[in-house]
């Protein structure tokens, strides 16, 4: 995956899904790229919460060892079948429900979440959920250049500055494209 371009195929697979199922907020590629790259480094358990059509894990299973297990949340059960039968035979587990299915099966070593998921979730279940040393990357934020962070509309971002600020995790702001950018937050 050395060229911009490429794009492994199971990614191609669940993009395909998110296409033919509708489903338009796919993990995009910049951020895809990042999440390959941190799993390669990740050995246990990485998950995605809220997985839509599978091209987040799909992303993670594509840069995770083989030995690393791989799994995904969904709570939208036909979206969850979707991803199921898009990644079958990519050794991810697809499960129904929650952040909370994901204590089951935790602790966890890096954990993906958009920030619509990142500001329902507590983030004293995310710091439960992952181990000492796990990460958390949170997607689609706006890059902002000021302190405390903004988002569009120029109002502070409370999502961004709350995990930025959290004195349990260790966090930054990385931009991955002009419009686009992740908190990685690593487990203290």
């Amino acid at each position: 995956m050395s060229n911009p371009d490429d794009v492994p195929t199971l990614v191609s697979k669940a993009l395909h899904n998110s296409l033919v199922s509708g489903w338009l907020n796919s993990t995009r590629t910049e951020t895809g790229r990042l999440l390959a790259t941190l799993a390669a480094s990740r050995r246990g358990i990485v998950a995605e919460a809220s997985t839509g059509s599978g091209t987040g894990v799909a992303w993670l299973r594509s840069g995770a060892p083989d030995e690393t297990h791989v799994i995904c949340v969904e709570k939208d059960r036909t979206r969850a079948e979707r991803a199921r039968k898009a990644l079958v035979g990519a050794d991810i587990e697809v499960l129904d429900g929650g952040c909370e299915q994901l204590r089951q099966r935790g602790p966890l070593s890096l954990l993906y979440m958009c920030r619509t998921i990142a500001a329902k979730v507590d983030h004293d279940l995310v710091h439960a959920l992952v181990e000492p040393g796990g990460m958390i990357v949170i997607d689609d934020f706006s890059p902002s250049t000021q302190w405390p962070p903004r988002d569009e509309a120029g109002r502070v971002d409370e999502l961004r500055h709350d995990w930025l600020t959290d004195e349990r995790f260790s966090s930054s702001e990385v931009v991955v494209a002009p419009d686009l950018s992740v908190v990685i937050a690593t487990r203290r």
